[in-house]
């Protein structure tokens, strides 16, 4: 099974998903139509939305509310990528101009402001306080995530347990709710909710894994970044923080200028030393324990094709190059 048989399978769905989105980026506002559209309409592999879907069909819920709740999680996803490139000065994201690139950052957090307002209005809508717990408590984690990255960059100390705080809380959150959602519409047991849960945040922390690896070994065509960015931030993700602890003293000392300085002048010699570390083969290696985890999380479930494309999912995860 391959991520194009799933997304085929969830296909009529993830329609219904797209629906509900143009309807509810309406605004009399111009801009703000622009901008959502500008952003929606650019690719990504909607896995978020895509796993409200697959949790609540493993549950197998048969009413509408999945669709409405996957797209108040891309808005909320939307909303953090506008953040983010504002806060990070991104020029590039899927291989196009990023919003604050080209409407410039004031537009982009207020853009932003409006795809999380909005999502919380289409929550109110479903009028299910659980539903609503679970999407606040994740939003507010998420910013919390945000928050505790900026206080991480530009410091060559953050060691692997903070750096993997900050990707449960600013990315794996999120995935977590998703799933959760799902369980919640298909009215499944508190453990079997938790069983999702679990599948959901390791699932998330193995694709951020993933993500930082690609940051120095990816394809530009591919990953749709710049290479190289991370570091130009100043962001110590886990393939730097390994190569300084299995490097010698002179290969640490080169990272941890490049981390502090930031710019994109110490890439080069940076990626040597993750080259001579087989710093990637770690981090792959911990994406796998992740992928592992969510796995047997969700391995009692009862059989479904639901289930089935959850699991492939999580190997897709570790097997992607974008």
């Amino acid at each position: 099974m391959s991520i194009d048989h799933i997304r085929g399978f969830i296909a009529q769905d993830m329609g219904a998903i797209d629906n509900v989105i143009r309807e509810k980026l309406h605004s009399h506002v111009a801009l703000i139509r622009q901008i959502s559209e500008y952003i929606i309409n650019s690719g990504g592999k909607r896995l978020r939305p895509a796993l409200v879907i697959l949790s609540a069909g493993a549950f197998n819920y048969q009413g509408k509310y999945h669709h409405d709740l996957a797209a108040v999680v891309e808005f909320i996803h939307t909303a953090t990528l506008l953040h983010d490139d504002v806060v990070d000065e991104s020029e590039l994201r899927r291989n196009k101009e990023t919003a604050n690139a080209l409407f410039g950052n004031a537009a982009s957090v207020l853009v932003g402001d409006f795809l999380y307002s909005r999502a919380f209005q289409m929550m109110v809508e479903v009028d299910n306080m659980r539903i609503m717990q679970v999407l606040a408590d994740a939003t507010n984690t998420i910013a919390e995530g945000e928050v505790l990255q900026l206080l991480n960059c530009r410091d060559p100390d953050v060691d692997e347990e903070n750096y993997l705080r900050v990707i449960r809380f600013k990315t794996a959150k999120l995935f977590e709710a998703a799933t959760r959602l799902g369980a919640i519409l298909g009215n499944a047991s508190p453990a079997e909710e938790d069983a999702v849960a679990v599948y959901g945040m390791h699932l998330g922390t193995a694709f951020q894994l993933i993500d930082d690896m690609l940051d120095y070994s990816g394809d530009n065509l591919d990953t749709g970044k710049n290479l190289g960015d991370d570091l130009a931030e100043g962001k110590p993700t886990l393939p730097l923080i390994y190569a300084m602890k299995a490097g010698t003293q002179e290969q640490s000392d080169i990272i941890r200028k490049a981390i502090e300085e930031g710019g994109k002048d110490g890439f080069q010699p940076v990626l040597r030393v993750i080259q001579q570390t087989a710093a990637l083969d770690y981090a792959k290696t911990r994406a796998q324990t992740e992928v592992d985890t969510a796995s047997a999380a969700i391995a009692s479930l009862p059989d479904s094709s639901y289930k089935d494309c959850m699991l492939q999912l999580a190997t897709f995860a570790i097997t992607r190059n974008h």
